[in-house]
């Protein structure tokens, strides 16, 4: 690939403050880990989102909060030159704050600096990622650079599908130019493709009997259960990138009952629009081999797939040749998680996804950010904001 010209963009300048702040952007995610925030517990999120506020506040966001009953509150926070509504050249910065830890976690893995590693539950899955945004901004304001206006959106309930935060972000999205999404990256790679997802149930109501005295008399849903399996793991086509995998099933009451009912919950992975569509019709045709039994089936296609599109690898592009005058080799990754960005990306937006923290064990107990990686993607985010027309 040929050497891009030098951007107008100060690189040696972002990159010199954000190794100054590079201490507050520390103790700024320890305080956002600290503030507990799994996603079905309402209260803990808003206080977690509460700091972020004050944040976006202490900046000069332009701030609306979403209020929610049953999940967090959702913080929309809009910095720079105020655009109207609808009008190009508007930027959406997306995250979340929600995490999958339940409440006690830091009793039994403490936020700490630990191997040059900042260790805790939700580092990075992605508090540190929403404190690199805030600390971007911060930059770009003090340099002058922030010349257009940028939507910070953070969502507080991704991590069990967005049910109601989808609707602020693909309405925030559709105003906006090109969407840079906080998750972390994969690897030292910023992600332009991620695989859609879809969750189903199968439910079977078979017919109750004795085992011993009236085996012929009954229908056994597990045993209907076992076939439906069999049936929908034979939809995986690795060349496709469709995996279809039963993660949780049960059924039955005693050993010496012919089981009346049966459950499986299967969860879907589609590199494919298209490919969802497919899936979804062959859910609808299950059937019941044993005709004393009944099948049913409830779900569907939760969040469509972040394809590499024409304008994901344009933002790529871009940032890569940005990365290389700070010194990255900066590559690409297609991941099987999903994010917000795909909600974004499959209306057509351009976007970029793993822009946040470099660490591993997302959802794990070892779960932790790479220290020394936190000034120059911190950076590269300012300078991606900056970037864009």
């Amino acid at each position: 690939m040929p050497v891009s010209a030098p951007s107008p963009i100060p690189m040696r300048a972002l990159l010199s403050g954000a190794r100054r702040k590079e201490p507050a952007l520390i103790e700024m995610i320890r305080t956002l880990v600290r503030a507990e925030s799994p996603s079905d517990n309402k209260a803990a999120v808003d206080d977690c989102m509460a700091l972020a506020v004050a944040h976006a506040r202490a900046l000069g966001g332009r701030l609306k909060i979403h209020r929610q009953r049953e999940f967090g509150d959702v913080l929309e926070a809009r910095f720079g030159t105020k655009l109207k509504e609808g009008a190009a050249g508007r930027i959406l910065l997306l995250g979340h704050l929600d995490t999958v830890w339940p409440l006690g976690t830091l009793k039994q893995m403490p936020c700490r600096i630990e191997e040059g590693r900042l260790r805790g539950p939700g580092t990075l899955d992605m508090k540190a990622g929403v404190a690199m945004a805030f600390t971007a901004i911060e930059m770009l304001i003090e340099l002058g650079l922030l010349n257009r206006e940028i939507v910070l959106l953070l969502n507080s309930e991704e991590e069990v599908g967005s049910p109601v935060s989808r609707p602020i972000t693909e309405r925030l999205a559709a105003e906006c130019s090109a969407v840079l999404v906080l998750e972390p990256a994969q690897g030292l790679a910023y992600k332009t493709a991620r695989k859609g997802t879809g969750n189903w149930r199968v439910d079977i109501q078979g017919v109750a009997a004795h085992a011993g005295v009236d085996f012929a008399k009954g229908a056994s849903a597990i045993r209907e259960l076992a076939r439906a399996i069999e049936t929908v793991s034979g939809w995986t086509d690795l060349k496709r990138g469709v995996t279809v995998s039963v993660g949780m099933a049960g059924g039955g009451t005693k050993s010496n009952v012919i089981p009346a009912e049966a459950w499986a919950e299967v969860d879907v992975r589609i590199a494919r629009k298209a490919d969802g569509q497919r899936i979804e019709c062959k859910f609808a045709a299950l059937k019941a081999v044993d005709k004393r039994c009944s099948l049913s089936v409830t779900g569907g296609v939760n969040r469509p797939p972040m394809e590499r599109t024409r304008g994901t690898v344009r933002l790529y592009r871009q940032a890569q040749a940005l990365a290389s005058e700070l010194g990255l080799a900066l590559e690409e990754a297609a991941t099987g998680g999903a994010s917000d960005g795909n909600l974004t990306s499959a209306l057509g937006i351009a976007t970029l996804d793993g822009m946040g923290a470099v660490g591993d064990g997302a959802h794990a107990a070892h779960e932790s950010v790479v220290i020394e990686h936190l000034a120059t993607r911190t950076a590269l985010l300012a300078a991606m904001l900056a970037a864009q027309n």
